[in-house]
């Protein structure tokens, strides 16, 4: 049977999208948001000095019986609301993929974004 032509070209694609996909993830940065004391309060500098990409992965290490992390817009990070529809994690070992502009975390515990459980990260 004949193969239409430009039909042996798909392997080749998929290919090398699959090698771009593992570059991709080979070049990604692993970042442990507020270093070794995990996520807890103050946290809100930890980014300072540091440049971050879209793809690396943020590690929320903190104990998930008194926080959480909340993926918010800016609006919820400055006001320290958790908007409807927001993705909340709580496992103590979260690992955040970070979205190329800017990225916004905080803990919605009453009181805990308040006192600087939060953080945002621009990623180029």
């Amino acid at each position: 049977m004949s193969q239409g032509r430009g039909s042996a070209s798909l392997p080749i694609v998929v290919t090398v999208v699959s090698l771009l996909c593992l570059l991709e993830r080979a070049n990604a940065a692993t970042y442990s948001v507020g270093g070794p004391g995990g996520w807890t309060f103050n946290t809100n500098a930890w980014p300072n000095g540091k440049r971050f990409r879209a793809g690396d992965i943020l590690i929320f290490n903190y104990d998930s019986t008194t926080h959480n992390v909340v993926a918010v817009d800016r609006s919820g990070y400055n006001s320290c609301k958790t908007p409807g529809g927001a993705k909340v994690f709580s496992s103590g070992k979260d690992q955040i993929k970070l979205a190329r502009g800017q990225n916004y975390f905080i803990c919605n515990y009453p009181g805990h974004c308040e006192s600087g459980m939060k953080v945002a990260i621009n990623a180029l």
